[in-house]
């Protein structure tokens, strides 16, 4: 036996499927950060992931009080909790935040995303792209004798069940949005 345990010549065990059984697990978080709506505060913000090696898996940025001059920035991102807490702490540290909120813990939230996508194709795979987009309640918002585009709103596991769907049907362009998100309740 070898020091890890593992029988030698053992396959059903890989070296590289060892994990630290303390390390902390990777969680996927929504954040809602209120800021100015004033020039170069997006690249401030985005500058904080980046210059630590954060990853954005979705953005999005909209102002939300005109009079007030205020945008609200949607962030999801991924790292253990301690990462998390790294992050909240350092936005809330930078002078044009107002405000941030991590939508995962502080309860129930709705997050919907938006998605257009083209799917080529004719014939039995035309008719069967249309029948999922009616399932997935997705609209055509533009059609072509060689094509579709499809517009679907949703929460970003169904978009990603939609175009799994779409990729054998001819799905050849996808553009979204990324996640738009809010607190529920008072």
């Amino acid at each position: 036996m070898s020091a890890l345990n593992i029988k030698k010549g053992s396959t059903s065990h890989s070296a590289y499927d060892l994990r630290d059984p303390n390390a902390q697990a990777v969680e996927t978080h929504t954040l809602a950060v209120l800021v100015d709506n004033e020039a170069g505060v997006l690249a401030r913000v985005i500058g904080l992931f980046s210059g630590r090696g954060y990853n954005i898996d979705s953005l999005t940025v909209a102002e939300v009080d005109h009079a007030g001059h205020r945008s609200r920035i949607t962030v999801v991102t991924r790292g253990t909790p301690s990462v998390i807490e790294q992050i909240k702490a350092q936005l809330g540290r930078l002078v044009p935040v107002h405000d941030v909120h991590d939508l995962t813990v502080e309860g129930a939230s709705v997050e919907r995303e938006l998605a257009l996508f083209k799917v080529a194709g004719t014939g039995e795979k035309r008719v069967e792209a249309l029948r999922l987009a009616d399932i997935f309640r997705a609209s055509v918002v533009d059609s072509t004798l060689e094509s579709f585009v499809f517009e679907i709103t949703g929460t970003p596991e169904k978009i990603d069940a939609f175009a799994d769907l779409m990729r054998p049907l001819g799905l050849r362009d996808v553009a979204r949005t990324g996640v738009a998100a809010l607190s529920r309740g008072a």
